[in-house]
């Protein structure tokens, strides 16, 4: 589906984090819908590099650009020699999706070096060009903020969340000094869909409990996931979302989510269905009491407002759309 009149044929157009799960996506999107436009992929990719606990230090993964036909720029965000490359290449429009999204990574310094910091330059690029910006904020600068959660009303309970805290003061603090840049900043709640595979641990719950059940598991949850409640969001809408920021109504900062929070309960109950199975629900304790989300809920009326963005798929219609990858990963990846 095409989401926009913007004219994105014979433009240029950066993707960063481009190998990951929302680059990917977003890197189909505009070869498939814009074959005229040159899209260039920057991204770390993985490698054997882990984080001290233990998890990789870039989710970017070649087989989310599989069929892929534009140019990829392999590099790190935080190589001072990066920036001047990027100049070079005239871009008409940056869809900057790269960080680090662990949110069990508590070493503060790499974090807001990766997320914040190298922000900045891409704030400088986008002023230079005169040229759109949208970014990947996140639900995480909420913490455990009442629902449904609103911007401004932000209490980041980890770095992760800070950093993209900040990465938004800087955006507001930009718009106020040029009222005419177009800055977007788009706060992702609880995504999920094809291509987020190679996130490993930090995959959806419904990539997660569908593995569980093809492998005819019970699916595991904590005691009470009934009562606990997500803005559960598919991928196809976070692309809406990310096409529709290009040519805001408004710049600013604004939720995507579905304004509609769902449980886990739900999520393993839909996927039983769908898959024909009926093995009921282990539940186990929640070692996480004290600093665990129960509710998030995204305040989408500003995003309905600001961008014209208006999500479209129901869990039930989402997880019908994503069975068929779950099942193709689960033997090609997870049984072999």
């Amino acid at each position: 589906m095409i989401y926009s009149d913007e004219p994105f044929n014979g433009k240029t157009i950066l993707i960063t984090g481009g190998a990951g799960f929302i680059g990917s996506n977003l890197a189909f999107y505009f070869q498939r819908h814009y074959p005229d436009a040159k899209i260039v992929v920057l991204d770390l990719f993985r490698n054997n590099e882990t984080f001290d606990n233990g998890n990789l230090k870039s989710f970017g993964h070649f087989k989310n650009l599989l069929g892929f036909t534009g140019e990829i720029l392999c590099a790190d965000l935080n190589d001072p020699t990066l920036w001047e490359r990027l100049r070079g290449y005239g871009f008409d429009y940056i869809f900057h999706q790269a960080a680090i999204s662990d949110t069990t990574m508590y070493d503060q310094t790499i974090m807001l070096q990766t997320n914040l910091n190298t922000f900045k330059y891409f704030i400088d690029l986008a002023l230079e060009r005169n040229i759109p910006l949208v970014y990947a904020s996140s639900g995480a600068t909420y913490g455990d903020a009442e629902a449904p959660q609103t911007v401004g009303r932000e209490a980041p309970q980890n770095v992760y969340g800070f950093s993209k805290l900040m990465m938004d003061h800087l955006t507001r603090d930009t718009l106020k000094r040029y009222p005419d840049a177009k800055i977007v900043g788009l706060r992702y709640f609880n995504v999920y869909g094809p291509r987020e595979f190679y996130k490993n641990k930090t995959a959806s719950m419904v990539l997660q409990l569908g593995h569980q059940i093809l492998a005819g598991k019970t699916p595991k949850l904590f005691t009470g996931s009934d009562t606990i409640r997500r803005d559960f969001i598919y991928i196809d809408d976070v692309i809406q979302a990310n096409i529709k920021a290009a040519n805001p109504r408004q710049s600013g900062i604004y939720n995507v989510g579905t304004g509609n929070a769902r449980s886990f309960q739900e999520i393993a109950d839909i996927l039983q269905e769908q898959l024909g199975t009926d093995y009921g629900t282990d539940y186990i304790d929640n070692p996480y009491i004290g600093s665990y989300q129960f509710l998030t809920e995204a305040d989408i009326a500003p995003s309905i407002e600001g961008l014209g963005y208006t999500p479209q798929v129901t869990l039930e219609e989402g997880i019908r759309r994503y069975l068929p990858e779950i099942k193709h990963l689960f033997q090609t990846e997870v049984k072999r």
